[in-house]
């Protein structure tokens, strides 16, 4: 299929020639994992999804795709831009919610917190064979009671001579149980820390949280430590307080911002092309009113949706963007994202609830993403905080 022929079928919600923003060397990027997603995930997810599976055997080739750590420098990263991130997880989130937060987990957060925070030898050790694929990350933040309020952590990391002994539990830790490193914040006599733990480490122990009515073809996971000992070299050198977690975050945020509307426009095509095709009353059900006036509306919040993402990628390529920007774009673009889907599923009436279709699939895993990395009303407090100067978190 030529680059035209599937930019043709795969974007019918595009009004504004969005593709005009972008430059060859982004559409080119953009088409090969759009390729990846159709040849790769499209065929496969429903039954992944069904069965609670995450396809492992996916990860080299998304590896080979250089989409492991790809915003990061060196290391055997690849070095792309933001704006290129974001377009590589549209079309991943596109495929599915659960796909594009692998490559969050492992990248945007993993990677990231070795490569901004970690010493020499964490990043040597560790980010050429995460972006290989050869190691899969995690990264352990939030707990049962400290979710939203990450400063409430108990997890404790004590010296003993010259070694760490942590001690705690995390909770919807993404991918912990197949990766073979952790990053894991906790609290210190100086401070919160973060440390690299190589999973096979005595007392750590990770657990799927099972069953799931969202994010099914993802891992998420219970983390238990208990007195896992680690050498001094363990702690990331670069990272003291939240600032650190925080800075990953940022990153991982960032991608939602586009993730999220790779979503609604996938739920969106699944919905035009039944309309096209479903006859009620002697005529396709895109023939009415009704009908148009949900397809227009999704779309107008599609094409504003990635216009902000691409303002927000500008931006951010540009070492101009403001991190309230980030809490802007993803609080925006999850919600109207959730929305587009439950409209589309309207659309395709009873049909819209079998795996036969994307628009509820997305939904129940929009629920999850606009959860993490900060929910509606953490972001919604950072963006008050901006408009008044006055925080009003507690």
């Amino acid at each position: 299929m030529t680059t035209d022929a599937l930019n043709t079928e795969l974007e019918p919600s595009d009004l504004i020639d969005f593709d005009a923003l972008l430059s060859p060397g982004e559409l080119e990027l953009r088409n090969q994992v759009r390729a990846f997603v159709q040849a790769e995930i499209k065929p496969n997810i429903a039954a992944w999804y069904e069965d609670a599976h995450f396809p492992l055997e996916i990860v080299p080739k998304m590896a080979k795709l250089g989409l492991l750590g790809m915003h990061l420098d060196g290391y055997g990263c690849a070095g792309r831009s933001a704006v290129e991130y974001g377009l590589a997880g549209a079309e991943l989130e596109a495929g599915d919610s659960g796909l594009r937060t692998f490559v969050s987990v492992q990248g945007s957060l993993a990677m990231s917190a070795i490569h901004k925070h970690g010493s020499e030898e964490q990043k040597k050790q560790w980010l050429p064979a995460m972006a290989a694929g050869q190691a899969i990350g995690c990264f352990g933040l939030t707990e049962p009671t400290a979710g939203s309020d990450p400063s409430s952590m108990t997890t404790f990391a004590r010296r003993d001579g010259e070694d760490w002994v942590l001690n705690g539990t995390k909770r919807w830790i993404g991918l912990a149980s197949v990766a073979q490193v952790a990053v894991i914040w906790a609290q210190t006599d100086g401070g919160i820390r973060g440390f690299v733990v190589p999973t096979d480490t005595p007392g750590f122990t990770a657990t799927p949280i099972e069953p799931k009515l969202s994010m099914r073809a993802s891992i998420q996971c219970e983390i238990e430590l208990t007195e896992v000992r680690l050498p001094a070299e363990a702690v990331l050198p670069g990272a003291v307080g939240l600032r650190g977690p925080f800075s990953c975050l940022n990153e991982a945020r960032y991608g939602i911002i586009w993730g999220a509307m790779g979503a609604a426009r996938d739920a969106f095509e699944d919905a035009l092309a039944y309309a096209q095709t479903r006859m009620q009353f002697d005529k396709p059900l895109a023939g009415y009113q009704l009908t148009q006036q949900k397809l227009v509306d999704m779309a107008l919040e599609i094409n504003k949706g990635f216009l902000l993402a691409l303002h927000i990628g500008r931006k951010k390529d540009a070492g101009t963007l403001d991190l309230h920007q980030i809490s802007l774009g993803k609080l925006n673009n999850c919600r109207e994202a959730i929305a587009i889907c439950r409209e589309a599923r309207t659309i395709l009436g009873g049909n819209g609830i079998t795996l036969d279709y994307s628009p509820m699939r997305h939904a129940n895993n929009l629920e999850s993403v606009r959860t993490y990395e900060g929910t509606d009303e953490v972001h919604t407090l950072i963006l008050g905080n901006k408009l008044t100067g006055v925080p009003a978190f507690r």
